[in-house]
């Protein structure tokens, strides 16, 4: 049995990632809100990320942060305070949590990271420039950590496209909204929860033991395809 710290676990993707990881595993989730199941393996941590000060936690085997935005608008109307508000709980809380959690990482048998990114880091989409340049972030730190901590910690990310949470509902808000969407997507389909759990539930196993390092794009086919 691992234990997964997940930061942002009882919502949305870390949500899906949580219930799935229950039955086998030892979970800490560390958020604002607690989660809305009680399961013997599941343990919880009142944490606001950027604000206080992180729960000290004897053990760990893997580290999922999970926290994000969708900030969208066209540029004229960013702020400073817009990008730096992106950023900060988009690539400064994933530093500060690896940076508490490294030691106790180190200590285990197959550690590994796994972070979340965005399809619009690869294909310019207008209205993104604050995620994009946040995430952008996300993918350079997973390049250079998965270097600097091999071979001992693996790190990767998952750069879904839309998914649907609650942090996407303004995207998906009715109907014909949520038909543009689908049409875009080349599978004519965008994400549920769940499946993107199931490869970040796949990416924190010894499953993907030689994989570090790696973007794993959830497109739907709207980066790779053109048709």
């Amino acid at each position: 049995m691992k234990t997964v710290i997940i930061v942002g676990g009882s919502k949305g993707i870390g949500k899906a990632i949580t219930e799935q990881l229950l039955e086998n595993h030892h979970v800490v989730n560390i958020s604002r809100s607690a989660p809305q199941i009680t399961h013997k393996n599941l343990e919880h941590h009142p944490c606001d990320i950027l604000k206080d000060n992180l729960p000290d936690i004897e053990q760990a085997d893997a580290l999922v942060y999970c926290p994000g935005s969708i900030n969208l608008k066209p540029f004229a109307r960013f702020t400073l305070e817009d990008f730096r508000n992106d950023f900060e709980i988009n690539v400064l809380g994933a530093v500060k949590t690896i940076q508490q959690y490294l030691p106790v990482l180190k200590n285990s048998m197959a550690p590994s990271i796994l972070l979340f990114s965005t399809v619009a880091s690869k294909l310019g989409m207008p209205f993104h420039a604050s995620i994009a340049t946040s995430k952008s972030g996300i993918e350079g730190l997973v390049k250079t950590l998965g270097a600097e901590l091999a071979p001992k910690i693996r790190i990767n990310a998952i750069a879904p496209t839309v998914t649907d949470t609650e942090l996407a509902s303004k995207l998906l808000r009715n109907e014909k909204m949520t038909a543009n969407i689908i049409e875009r997507h080349p599978l004519k389909k965008f994400l549920n929860p769940q499946e993107v759990a199931d490869l970040a539930v796949f990416l924190v196993s010894d499953k993907s033991a030689s994989m570090s390092g790696q973007i794993f794009e959830m497109d739907c086919g709207i980066v790779t395809f053109k048709i």
